[in-house]
């Protein structure tokens, strides 16, 4: 007797920015059924034309098995599910799964986990590690948290967004590791900022400085991806200043409350808020290069080189 396959899910998806407009891509890419609702209608738009439907209210997502969302941080997260018109507002039909793939407080996470729960539906936290070029690459990493079965359940899913997706415990433990990530986000940029502008100093051309710490046991995915941003000044934002103070003081609140000290992301962190004040806070996080350069007086250029992110294809 041959096994039936189960019927694909039908997914929703609320925040189509940066990020949420490239993963929602990639479902539909994989013939998903998707509907969609943004803030901004017209940013969907685009989705529409590859195959998404678009509504006017989160609340009109509730008919979809698994809702995504992906926002900018926990107010929203909070007013997309449970403002007057959100998922979970009027009680009466909800999703069997909601799937955060948002950087947002464990505070407010467990909040609208509890009150999802209570109207039958499960709350996996799924946040992404990655930008958007990482994103349309397929090499996201996703850290997820929640019951069990829901995890099974949405895995094929997961599966899409990016390329591996660890299962680290229940509840809000993929929060904190998130939150872990990007602390070590914020000090890894910083001492890429001091020492290639230290490299620079001393006559180093920041590419060839670059090539060889990518070359070497330093080097990672991430040191990689932002080689370019480094070498020809483009901080066009994947990541704001803005975005990394919120995610430092989300660090700083859990290690106060776990009792844990961190003296080198508490440094860090008073370094973002310098980024924000000297108005470098709307553009890309990179910029912490041009801070500390500005630190050293020394004027940067662009070197106009074209350099490897390496993020393509195999």
């Amino acid at each position: 007797m041959t096994t039936a396959k189960p019927q694909p899910l039908t997914l929703g998806w609320i925040g189509t920015g940066r990020m949420g407009s490239v993963l929602a891509a990639r479902l539909l890419e994989q013939g998903c059924d998707l509907t969609v609702y943004n803030r901004t209608r017209s940013k969907a738009e685009p989705l529409a034309k590859r195959g998404a439907r678009i509504v006017d209210r989160p609340a009109d997502l509730g008919d979809r098995d698994i809702v995504i969302t992906s926002v900018a941080g926990s107010e929203d997260f909070a007013e997309v599910m449970t403002g007057g018109q959100g998922l979970l507002a009027n009680g009466q039909r909800v999703p069997s799964l909601v799937i955060d793939t948002s950087t947002v407080s464990m505070d407010v996470s467990q909040a609208i986990r509890e009150k999802a729960a209570a109207l039958g539906s499960a709350l996996l936290a799924a946040p992404v590690s990655g930008n958007p070029k990482v994103a349309r690459a397929g090499k996201l990493s996703l850290a997820v948290s929640g019951p069990r079965p829901a995890f099974e359940q949405a895995l094929p899913y997961l599966e899409m967004l990016g390329r591996t997706v660890t299962y680290v415990g229940e509840g809000e433990a993929a929060r904190l590791v998130k939150i872990c990530h990007n602390l070590i986000l914020g000090v890894v940029t910083q001492i890429l900022a001091e020492t290639t502008v230290l490299a620079e100093r001393g006559g180093i051309a920041r590419s060839d400085y670059l090539e060889f710490i990518n070359g070497s046991v330093m080097g990672s995915t991430f040191s990689r991806y932002k080689t370019p941003a480094l070498v020809n000044l483009d901080f066009t934002p994947t990541f704001t200043g803005h975005l990394l103070r919120k995610d430092f003081e989300l660090g700083l609140d859990a290690a106060r409350g776990l009792n844990v000290p961190l003296p080198v992301a508490a440094l860090t962190h008073q370094i973002v808020v310098s980024l924000i004040g000297n108005g470098l806070g709307d553009v890309d996080f990179a910029a912490l290069l041009e801070l500390e350069a500005r630190a050293a007086q020394l004027e940067l250029e662009p070197e106009g080189r074209q350099v490897s992110d390496g993020l393509e294809a195999g």
